[in-house]
C-alpha cells in the first residue's frame, strides 16, 4: 500500500500541472481565467492542495476536515464570482474525477492492489464532499453574479439534468425540490433568435407562476410544475390546471403555441421530458390553449408520426380539406365538442344547418363520413395533425 502513496506523492506536481493544462486546453472559461493574473497559479495552487489532501487523508483513512470543506468552498465561489458557466463547472468535476482515476490507475505497481482499493474506496465514499463543497461555494457566487430570473433557469436546466446540487439551489431561491414534476414543454411555431426577449418572458411569468422555467431551445419554453399530494391522480390534476394557467400566459405573451407534458420524479427526468417533447410535437398550435395534452389525447398521432408511410398516406387522403370554407377548424370543433350538433354549431357561431353543410362537404371530399367510427379514427387525427403544422413543409 505504501509504494502506491509515494508514487502519487512522487508526482502530485506533474499530475496537477497536467490538470491546469487540461482545464484550460478543454474549457474557454478557464482559459479566460488563466489568462488573469495569477489565474493560472491559483488553479496551480489548489490542483496541488487538493491531491495532497486526498492522498494524505486516503492514506490515513480520513475525511476531509471543516478547513478542507471551507477552502474548496471559497474557491468554487471564486469561481461562481467571476461568470464561470454551469456547463464548465459541470465538466471541470468531471475532468476532475476521470483524472483521479487515471492518476490512480499510473501510479499503481503490480503489488498494490490493496493500496488501489484503499484509494478507490476513500474516493468513492469522500470525492463526492469535495465536490459538494466545491458546487456550494460556486452556487454562492452565482448568486452575486446572476439575477435571479437567470438562477432559475439554471436551476431548471440542474432538474433537467438530474444533478444532486439542484437542491442547494433550490432551497437558496425558495423553490424547495419537488418528489415530482408535471415537465411541460410550450413550443412556438418560429423560434425567437432574441435571448432578451425569452428572459423577459421568464421574468413575466415569475410574477405569477413562481416555479423553475427555462428555455431549452429558441422556440421551447420548458416548466418543470410541481406535482406532489397524498393522491397522485389528485396531483396530476392540479399540476395540470396550473400548467394551463401557465401555458395560456406564456401564448399571450409568444403567440400561438403547442403544449405537452409528462410526470416525471425529480432526479429522472431526462424520459419524461423526451415524452413531453414529443407529445407537444404531435399537440395542435392552439392561439389560446384548450389544455395540457399528455400521451393519453395524442397516442394516435404519435403512432401516425412514428410510421412515415402512414403519415403520408393521412395527408394525402385529408389535403383536400384544406379547399373548403374552414372545414379544419369545422372538424376540431366538432371533436372537441363529442360530435354534438349544437355545441359545435354554438362555438363556430354559425347555424347547425351550416355546420350540416360543412360536415357533408368533408363527406364528399374525402369519402369519409365525420361522424361515423372511421371518421373519428381517420379526421381527429388528421386534423390534429394539421393543427400540429406536421406538414407545414410539405407540398
Amino acid at each position: 500500500m505504501g509504494n502506491l502513496f509515494r508514487t502519487l506523492r512522487s508526482r502530485l506536481d506533474a499530475n496537477a500541472r497536467r490538470a491546469v493544462e487540461m482545464y484550460t486546453h478543454e474549457l474557454a472559461d478557464y482559459r479566460s481565467l488563466a489568462a488573469e493574473t495569477r489565474g493560472s497559479a491559483a488553479m496551480l495552487d489548489f490542483a496541488v492542495m487538493l491531491r495532497r489532501r486526498t492522498i494524505d487523508l486516503a492514506a490515513e483513512e480520513q475525511p476531509f476536515t471543516e478547513q478542507d470543506r471551507a477552502y474548496m468552498s471559497s474557491v468554487g465561489m471564486s469561481r461562481g464570482e467571476v461568470g464561470v458557466s454551469l456547463a464548465s463547472q459541470r465538466q471541470v468535476l468531471l475532468l476532475h474525477a476521470n483524472l483521479t482515476l487515471r492518476e490512480i490507475h499510473e501510479a499503481a505497481g503490480p503489488n498494490d492492489l490493496g493500496g488501489v482499493m484503499c484509494m478507490l474506496g476513500w474516493v468513492a465514499h469522500h470525492g463526492l464532499t469535495a465536490q459538494n463543497a466545491y458546487t456550494h461555494g460556486y452556487l454562492k457566487g452565482q448568486e452575486r453574479f446572476l439575477p435571479v430570473v437567470a438562477r432559475i433557469q439554471m436551476l431548471a436546466g440542474m432538474l433537467l439534468s438530474d444533478e444532486p446540487a439542484a437542491a442547494q439551489l433550490a432551497r437558496e431561491l425558495d423553490l424547495p425540490v419537488s418528489d415530482h414534476y408535471l415537465v411541460t414543454i410550450a413550443r412556438i411555431s418560429d423560434g425567437w433568435p432574441d435571448n432578451q426577449r425569452r428572459d423577459e418572458v421568464v421574468r413575466t411569468l415569475l410574477n405569477c407562476h413562481h416555479m423553475p422555467l427555462t428555455w431549452h431551445k429558441s422556440d421551447e419554453f420548458v416548466a418543470l410544475v410541481p406535482c406532489d399530494g397524498a393522491d397522485p391522480i389528485d396531483g396530476q390534476a392540479a399540476a395540470r390546471s396550473q400548467a394551463l394557467s401557465l401555458i395560456r400566459d406564456f401564448a399571450e405573451l409568444s403567440g400561438p403555441c403547442s403544449v405537452g407534458a409528462a410526470p416525471g420524479r425529480a432526479y429522472a427526468l431526462a424520459d419524461p421530458i423526451s415524452l413531453a417533447r414529443r407529445v407537444c410535437q404531435a399537440a395542435p398550435v392552439e392561439r389560446v390553449p384548450h389544455q395540457v395534452y399528455g400521451v393519453a389525447d395524442v397516442f394516435v398521432e404519435l403512432g401516425a408520426a412514428q410510421m412515415p408511410q402512414v403519415d403520408q398516406w393521412l395527408r394525402e387522403l385529408t389535403w383536400r380539406l384544406a379547399s373548403g370554407p374552414d372545414l379544419v377548424a369545422t372538424l376540431d370543433s366538432y371533436y372537441r365538442n363529442d360530435m354534438n350538433r349544437m355545441r359545435t354549431a354554438t362555438a363556430l357561431r354559425v347555424h347547425p344547418r351550416t355546420l350540416d353543410y360543412r360536415l357533408r362537404r368533408v363527406r364528399d371530399l374525402v369519402g369519409i363520413e365525420p361522424g361515423s367510427t372511421r371518421g373519428v379514427r381517420v379526421l381527429s387525427t388528421a386534423v390534429t395533425r394539421i393543427l400540429a403544422e406536421a406538414w407545414r413543409d410539405q407540398r
